[in-house]
């Protein structure tokens, strides 16, 4: 199948790093967003991301730099999102359905645009037309610092148009990616989202001094709820059991190289929210997803203690030593 040409990267932080490093060596179009242009200036002077996975060096030759999204948007055939969700709305500002039209649109945000408690997908869809059958996600197991390192990782690509979904797998394939596709955009794009929300109660009970028997528990707890959920918003056959799920969900719980598991282990030691997150100086999607798939959540009334308990926590400000403890009587 035909590798996709006339890619756009957009976004400055690791991610977007990541998928640069890996597109560069497969497509040659390659568009890279990003707002900021010292950054950019770095870059094409010194050849890395001056803030992002700077270990990572580019062959700038396939590579076209540019702090225009119009002109970006409007050179590229494939776009690929790869923003934090809280600052998509912001991103794309101006920005209108004439500028994605035609286009495939793989999103890598693994969060919840909070404005409108929406995925990025159903946000791509409604404010800028495209066809959910154009709209896929590149999901995990997969933390871009490895990718960085070369070291052997998954990507899934799901999108309803399995053609589509196997094209962007070809075009991300490489020595140390391999890939497998999915059609179910929806479950995978949720799931993305919650596992943030229990990567966040993971390193909350780490912090605690909680153990591993603990945090066994309550992963095994927290791939049902995930399951619980997306059965009820999306209800098609899945196995959750596979590396879209299920080991996305553990990477994230159990990497050091988790943001949001460094997030949750501060809270858990005391931190405040505000405090958590100047200290990292880095975009934690669960804290926001929590919020978002609270509400979400009560429309649906899905039995979910694990976010329950995280919303408690970060949006309530409950005790966490007596949140997780009320938790724990309730898990299995």
């Amino acid at each position: 199948m035909e590798i996709p040409s006339k890619i756009a990267v957009i976004g400055g932080g690791s991610w977007a790093t990541a998928l640069v490093k890996i597109l560069s060596n497969n497509s040659n179009q390659l568009h890279w967003w990003m707002r900021n242009q010292e950054a950019i200036d770095h870059i094409q002077n010194y050849g890395h991301n001056p803030k992002y996975l700077q270990s990572v060096s580019f062959e700038l030759n396939q590579i076209k730099l540019s702090n225009n999204l119009v002109e970006t948007l409007d050179a590229a055939q494939w776009i690929i999102i790869a923003t934090p969700a809280a600052f998509l709305e912001e991103a794309f500002k101006g920005i209108g359905p004439e500028h994605f039209k035609n286009k495939v649109v793989f999103s890598a945000v693994k969060g919840i645009i909070p404005k409108f408690n929406a995925i990025p997908a159903r946000f791509i869809h409604k404010s800028f037309d495209v066809p959910y059958e154009h709209i896929g996600i590149i999901s995990g197991p997969c933390h871009a610092e490895e990718v960085a390192l070369e070291r052997l990782s998954y990507l899934t690509l799901a999108c309803p148009d399995m053609n589509l979904a196997q094209q962007m797998a070809d075009a991300l394939r490489c020595r140390y990616i391999q890939t497998t596709t999915s059609d179910d955009l929806f479950g995978t794009e949720f799931s993305a989202v919650l596992k943030n929300v229990y990567a966040l109660a993971a390193g909350i009970c780490h912090g605690l001094g909680y153990g591993d028997n603990f945090q066994a528990v309550l992963i095994s707890n927290a791939i049902q709820e995930i399951e619980r959920f997306i059965d009820v918003i999306h209800p098609v056959h899945r196995d959750t059991k596979t590396s879209a799920y299920l080991g996305d969900l553990l990477v994230t719980a159990y990497s050091n190289f988790s943001r949001n598991r460094t997030f949750g282990f501060m809270i858990g030691k005391g931190y405040g929210v505000k405090t958590a997150q100047l200290e990292m100086n880095m975009i934690a999607e669960g804290y926001y997803a929590t919020k978002s798939l609270h509400q979400i959540n009560e429309k649906f009334n899905v039995n979910m203690p694990i976010l329950s308990a995280v919303y408690q926590i970060v949006y309530e400000n409950k005790p966490p030593g007596q949140q997780i403890k009320l938790l724990a009587d309730k898990l299995s």
